[in-house]
């Protein structure tokens, strides 16, 4: 601290003269947000808070200075809940709990017989921050600063040491992102979006995070401040008229409706509106890719604070990429360097199959926040997603919203549903960003998390019970749904195309049937590197002759085998070869571990008996002469075929011939 003192300091003062206010006085207060700033974007791992320099005093000035007590004191409550949180260490003693804060909220609410935090009156607010305080003091020990440069250092102090929470770790090694980079500190000064009507905030992008077109998008708030967004406690509104409509058809909501109580940034604040589009296109200019960005209004005032490049989804990965190559904004190379290969592995998963989806009964319609098929088991808790997903169930997380404290949760399930928020809450954007299914804004589902039930339309669904979310549409779905191989876009084969155009190493598939041969040459192998002939074998009737040519006692009985498989042989190789098309193929002749291919189970040594004609007890004299410590040293490779020969025999002109022809 003292060897940053002197730069803070200055810094401060340097913001007090731009802002023409000063930071801690009653009279003319300058009020301050600090935030973090790595290089890399973490949405929401680290911490911020808004609001410091607020204490009574402070506060009577204000209301003095602005002429609205409503604002400052809605302002105040949200400092104190903020800085006990982050700083002072304000948590739920247990997982089933509610927030400490969120709990002395709906005990005031419920006195005073209030259904929304909108509208607490000012002496229901100086109340919460009263109580916040005696809150912060029993649990923690600790009293509430009043000093503004005291709250100041605690403030850097903390948004310095998120960057090694759990959460914020948790995602650097999910992203690859290395902790030695550490973070920086940003102190600005606040700008208030919950100053009235003509007041607001919101966050934005400059194409669609989730699919990848080239249409500016965000969500707004009116009157409110940038956590509400971000958190999903409101709904927010569509800033485009074109993106409200379609968030309204979702919906089911009317044309009429919407445009009365739905309104968008661009019908109800037009000028500020145009304003807005103007510089988010500036933005994308300048940095040359999707930016994802943040803003408030003040009084009819547009301040921008912060834009990055925008995390999106392995599809809006590739298209943004090659939709910029198309534009001349960036080159080739530039759109091959900036898709990451890991995302690439999105665009290969499963969708839910159409013929499937018109016997699925939809439950509820939420918002489309990140698109995929998720089908799971429904738990409540980031913690309970983990376990579950440790012992091999799939699941998906179903929360009022999420926050920063859920990642490890979001990260073990196969899709997220919420009852609040937008396509810019959390859910939503660190959702896109793990490339996970998510469906927000539900708002027709009702969260118990101590009974751990959700009500939908009147139906209880209880942990265990699954669910099916549809990240592309928003719609919920009750049970399992059968899913299908994604199809890919023209984007990544023209991605594919650069990639063969400027690539020094080529890449050959692993592939053991025509199937994946085919999808390996679709996805631009150059031919396959290992045919493992075994693994031709373990479809029913294969699997079968393949175990009566290994339990065979002699020759005569492995060629009686061998003549079943030849025909299963000769259609796979054909099938692989055609998919190649003349690219090369490596085929591995028969070598597994022979006893892993025997049944091990009664039921599977009474079948073969059967259709060996033998008895069982041979079948299991059989396994057992065939069992092996380590197959490694075993008949794997040649050995094979030095002692059963036939195998060899069989195998070796059909490879051949094959080949030639």
């Amino acid at each position: 601290m003292e060897l940053l003192n002197d730069d803070v300091m200055a810094a401060v003062h340097h913001i007090e003269t731009l802002m023409n206010s000063k930071f801690g006085d009653p009279q003319n207060p300058l009020l301050v947000s600090v935030r973090s700033g790595a290089r890399a974007s973490m949405p929401g791992m680290m911490d911020t808070i808004l609001n410091l320099g607020l204490n009574d005093t402070v506060a009577e000035g204000m209301v003095k200075k602005t002429n609205n007590p409503h604002f400052v004191y809605d302002s105040y409550r949200r400092f104190v809940q903020m800085y006990g949180d982050v700083v002072l260490g304000m948590k739920p003693v247990n997982k089933t709990d509610i927030d400490p804060f969120e709990k002395i909220i709906e005990e005031v609410k419920e006195i005073r017989h209030i259904k929304l935090d909108k509208d607490l009156n000012v002496d229901e607010l100086k109340l919460l921050v009263a109580r916040f305080k005696t809150a912060i003091k029993e649990q923690t020990g600790k009293e509430f600063p009043n000093d503004p440069i005291e709250q100041l250092w605690g403030a850097i102090c903390a948004v310095f040491r998120s960057w090694m929470n759990e959460r914020a770790i948790l995602y650097r090694k999910m992203e690859g992102i290395p902790d030695e980079w550490g973070t920086a500190v940003s102190v600005m000064a606040m700008v208030f979006g919950n100053m009235g009507e003509t007041s607001a905030t919101g966050v934005c992008f400059s194409r669609d995070a989730a699919t990848g077109e080239n249409i500016f998008n965000g969500e707004y708030l009116v009157n409110a401040q940038g956590e509400d967004v971000v958190a999903g406690i409101r709904t927010p509104q569509q800033i485009t008229l074109e993106g409200s409509r379609r968030w309204a058809k979702l919906q089911g909501i009317s044309e009429e409706e919407r445009a009365s109580k739905y309104p968008s940034m661009e019908e109800a604040m037009p000028e500020l509106y145009k304003e807005l589009n103007e510089i988010q296109q500036k933005l994308e200019d300048h940095y040359r890719d999707m930016q994802d960005m943040e803003f408030t209004v003040q009084e009819g005032k547009l301040w921008f604070l912060q834009t990055r490049n925008g995390k999106r989804t392995g599809t809006a990965m590739v298209k943004i990429a090659m939709d910029l190559v198309r534009e001349g904004v960036i080159t080739e190379q530039e759109a091959i360097l900036r898709c990451e290969p890991q995302k690439l592995d999105e665009l290969l998963h499963p969708v839910f199959d159409k013929e499937a989806l018109k016997k699925a009964k939809v439950i509820t319609q939420g918002l489309p926040a990140s698109p995929g098929a998720a089908c799971g088991q429904i738990v409540f808790h980031a913690d309970d997603a983990q376990e579950w997903h440790a012992n091999g169930h799939k699941v998906v997380m179903v929360r009022i919203e999420t926050s920063p404290e859920d990642l490890a949760g979001m990260s073990a399930a196969e899709g997220i549903l919420t009852a609040r928020g937008g396509m810019t809450s959390h859910a939503a954007v660190v959702a896109r960003g793990m490339g996970k299914c998510c469906v927000s804004g539900a708002g027709a589902i009702l969260v118990d998390y101590k009974a751990k039930t959700v009500t939908i339309e009147g139906v209880t669904y209880k942990e265990g019970d699954y669910i099916s979310l549809n990240g592309s549409t928003g719609q919920v779905y009750a049970g399992e749904i059968h899913t299908k191989a994604a199809e890919l876009s023209g984007d990544f084969k023209d991605l594919m195309d650069l990639c063969d155009k400027y690539t020094k190493l080529q890449v050959r598939t692993n592939a053991d049937t025509p199937h994946d041969a085919r999808v390996a040459r679709a996805f631009g192998a150059k031919g396959i590197g290992l045919t493992r002939t075994e693994h031709m074998f373990f479809e029913d009737k294969k699997i079968i002759a393949m175990r009566e040519m290994i339990l065979a006692q002699d020759a005569a009985g492995r060629e009686k085998a061998l003549a079943k498989l030849l025909p299963y042989q000769k259609a796979d190789f054909k099938g692989i070869l055609e998919a190649m098309d003349g690219l090369p193929v490596n085929i591995r002749l028969l070598d597994p571990p022979l006893h892993e291919f025997v049944p091990h189970d009664l039921k599977g040594q009474e079948q073969m008996a059967k259709e060996m004609g033998v008895s069982v007890q041979e079948i299991q004299q059989r396994v057992a002469q065939l069992a092996e410590n380590n197959p490694m040293l075993g008949h794997r490779g040649c050995r094979l075929g030095i002692t059963f020969p036939e195998i060899t025999a069989m195998q070796t002109p059909l490879s051949c011939r094959l080949l030639a022809s």
